[in-house]
């Protein structure tokens, strides 16, 4: 298979060309090896147990019991990934579901049997820990990780609740495993017919290539057709969604939090400020993006845009049906300025079986980066390719390469980065390949559609993801209060805020209601602001990077490096960003003003 993946039907897995998938491999060259892994954990979890009530003796049986609990962990992780990921290749395969099936419940057995820790650390007097840190030099590598169990002291309970929270854990994952299955395995979409007429079976991954036609009957008909869908499961869909809502708040209320915001935001050592400061900040904003959207509609010569017209390019593209191979090349020449060796770990994920590049049947939809500590990251894509498969290479890669440099040079126990800071390696890249392909347009109207690519990711990630986040606080409040969440319910409350955050000037239909139902993300709370108030975080350092302020680079390598070692609104700020005020999300609105400026004055100018 060559290319872009032109077949009309999804192929099967096995249809797949081998160059194209990712090699995991990598990290069990057999499923055997993989039993002998799950055997070990099993064989390891009474030994654990043995260190119970004797974490206060000394500071070598503290160390032991870290270095033995970050080994189990470590190994469950190795597994949870290879199935998952073996799963995620096709999810009707039945081999593989089993074996996620098991290692999910390994990891229950994991999470109870190590729960006596974090409350027996609790229990121990803080100067007794303070002379076995000192006392021991391995054990200072955990000094950030131990104050971060006392900064939650509050919220972490008895081991007994500790270990019963443990083993509630998988049964609180079943709404998301259920939308998973549905939304990936079960449902099924029907076949429109593109531009040319040509009967084409409707997917996730080629929907917003279908968004994006200048044919705007085949944008309508993809839209209307995915939505009738959606819409058929929507009760089954509310019910998951619902019921993920009520887990989270079981969460919040047994660990002692005012709200499941509060308990989100508490892992990552973040107030709820921060929170409403950027919903806020784009509320007032929001006239800024009603004049894009007006200017879309003129320049698309619309009396009223639909929600099937947001994504289509308002200018022609530059670039299309782009080989893998050349959005490989793109990437890798947008990166330079990151320097060689960056490039040059980003040249090896390229040729090493780091990437899963296109759909096939079964296929978990989207794209991510994952990975665990012992193997390098991976990447899972469904390249259709459109440049905005290009932006997502670019993207996943950041994720990559922030996970590669983290385990690099972290011990185990800070290698898990948190999300708040996650999503700004990715969108860091994005900025450098938008740069790159507007410093290398040919002529006005190539970076006219570059400049409003630019816009257009605004939309998607500081508008959009706001606007999630918003309907998540919603949500989650009318929960509190006691108020279930229906089909309709939850339709309603999207509908308003489409309607609030597009404006007058686009057609807030009763299809866009039903959009909360396919938004994977929504099933873990409160994540999806993390990638507004990265965007604005990404925007500044990659400006500093791309005016070779002195040192840039250096930092921005030191915070990939830095995983967990810290907060991460602390690691940020050593970065150069602070995000617990406003202004980083007001400088980024800045930018968009100034991009929507130029935009204007190239697509006027050609007038």
């Amino acid at each position: 298979m060559d290319g872009v993946n032109t077949i009309k039907a999804l192929p099967a897995r096995d249809e797949i060309d081998q160059k194209y998938k990712w090699r995991l491999e990598d990290i069990y060259p057999s499923d055997d090896l993989w039993e002998k892994d799950f055997e070990e954990i099993k064989r390891l979890l009474p030994e654990i147990a043995k260190f119970q009530g004797k974490l206060k003796e000394s500071s070598e049986t503290f160390l032991d019991c870290l270095k033995l609990r970050d080994k189990i962990v470590c190994i469950t992780e190795k597994l949870f990934t290879y199935a998952k990921m073996k799963r995620d290749e096709d999810n009707s395969n039945s081999k593989y579901q089993a074996l996620t099936d098991r290692v999910v419940g390994l990891m229950t057995e994991v999470s109870a049997a190590i729960s006596y820790i974090e409350p027996e650390i609790i229990s121990l007097d803080e100067e007794l820990m303070k002379s076995f840190i000192e006392g021991n030099t391995e054990l200072k590598i955990y000094s950030h990780y131990i104050d971060n169990i006392l900064r939650e002291k509050g919220h972490i309970l008895s081991q007994r609740e500790e270990e019963l929270l443990a083993l509630v854990s998988e049964i609180a994952e079943a709404p998301s495993e259920i939308f998973s299955m549905l939304n990936n395995a079960d449902i099924k979409f029907p076949t429109i017919l593109d531009e040319n007429g040509e009967e084409v079976e409707l997917t996730k991954g080629r929907y917003i290539r279908f968004l994006e036609s200048k044919d705007r009957r085949v944008r309508k008909d993809a839209y209307e057709k995915l939505y009738e869908v959606y819409k058929g499961f929507r009760n089954t869909f509310a019910s998951a969604l619902s019921n993920n809502i009520r887990q989270e708040r079981f969460f919040a209320k047994v660990r002692k939090y005012n709200s499941t915001l509060e308990a989100s935001l508490s892992k990552d050592n973040i107030s709820t400020e921060v929170y409403d400061n950027l919903i806020k900040t784009v509320h007032d904003n929001l006239p800024l993006f009603y004049r894009y959207v007006e200017l879309r509609k003129k320049i698309l010569k619309l009396d009223k845009l639909q929600m099937y017209d947001i994504y289509v390019p308002l200018v022609k593209e530059p670039m299309n049906n782009i080989p893998y191979e050349e959005a490989c090349t793109i990437v890798e020449k947008a990166l330079k300025p990151l320097g060689e060796e960056y490039v040059g770990y980003v040249r090896e994920a390229f040729n090493s079986g780091w990437i899963d590049v296109y759909e096939n049947k079964g296929k978990t939809s989207g794209a991510y980066s994952w990975g665990n500590y012992v193997s390098h990251p991976y990447i899972l894509l469904n390249y259709q390719g459109t440049i905005g498969d290009v932006f997502t290479l670019a993207h996943e890669m950041g994720h990559a390469m922030h996970t590669f440099y983290t385990n690099k040079t972290q011990p185990y126990i800070y290698s898990e980065y948190k999300i708040f800071v996650a999503e700004v390696a990715s969108i860091l890249n994005e900025f450098l390949l938008m740069d790159y392909l507007i410093s290398n347009s040919k002529d006005d109207e190539e970076k006219a559609y570059y400049v409003n690519h630019y816009l257009d990711e605004f939309r998607g990630t500081l508008f959009r993801q706001t606007m999630f986040a918003e309907f998540e606080k919603i949500t989650h409040q009318k929960a509190l209060e006691g108020e279930a969440l229906t089909a309709e319910t939850l339709s309603e409350i999207y509908k308003n805020l489409n309607q609030k955050y597009y404006g007058v000037d686009v057609e807030t239909d009763d299809n866009i209601a039903y959009e909360w139902a396919r938004i994977p993300h929504f099933y873990t709370s409160f994540y999806v602001y993390k990638y507004a108030t990265s965007f604005a975080a990404a925007a500044s350092l990659s400006g500093r990077i791309l005016n070779k302020e002195p040192g840039a680079v250096e930092r921005y390598i030191e915070f990939l490096s830095s995983g967990g070692s810290d907060y991460p609104i602390e690691l940020l700020k050593k970065a150069g960003v602070d995000l617990t005020t406003p202004k980083p999300i007001e400088d980024a609105m800045e930018k968009y003003k100034s991009l929507l400026d130029e935009l204007e004055k190239l697509i006027w100018g050609q007038a």
